[in-house]
């Protein structure tokens, strides 16, 4: 069976439930309980504002994305080609490697390994779909 994590939102609404079977005054009983409730719109508004976040990061990296896709042709060039080609404020190799790691792992880019200056680096260039013959007979 699998194991059920135990949020804080869950804890919270655990607090609820004893304080209003707790033994105690009407007023203090109120004020507990409006307190729990603020800490939990708290947790739910901040779980809110993470998903925004995360949402606008995966479309401007999207965007990265797009940027490097549009600078590649069909000749092979390295990551530093490919950032000299693109400008744009933050843009760093490592995004441009990761931009081009996610377009090989969907089959748009292709990567080989090229010797530049006696070193061995990644070069990436557009994936060429293989052409299918047919014939009409």
């Amino acid at each position: 069976m699998t194991e059920v994590k135990i949020t804080k939102e869950m804890r919270y609404e655990r607090l609820v439930e004893i304080v209003e079977a707790a033994d105690i005054e009407e007023v203090e009983r109120a004020e507990l309980v409006e307190f729990i409730e603020k800490e939990i719109a708290a947790l739910v508004n901040k779980r809110e504002k993470a998903k925004e976040r995360a949402a606008q990061k995966k479309t401007e990296g999207d965007e990265l994305r797009e940027v490097v896709y549009a600078v590649l042709t069909q000749e092979l060039q390295t990551a530093e080609e490919i950032l000299e080609k693109i400008d744009g404020e933050g843009v760093t190799k490592q995004k441009v490697v990761a931009r081009l790691g996610q377009l090989v792992k969907a089959e748009k880019a292709h990567k080989e390994q090229v010797k530049v200056e006696g070193r061995k680096i990644m070069a990436y260039r557009l994936e060429v779909p293989e052409l299918v013959e047919y014939r009409l007979d």
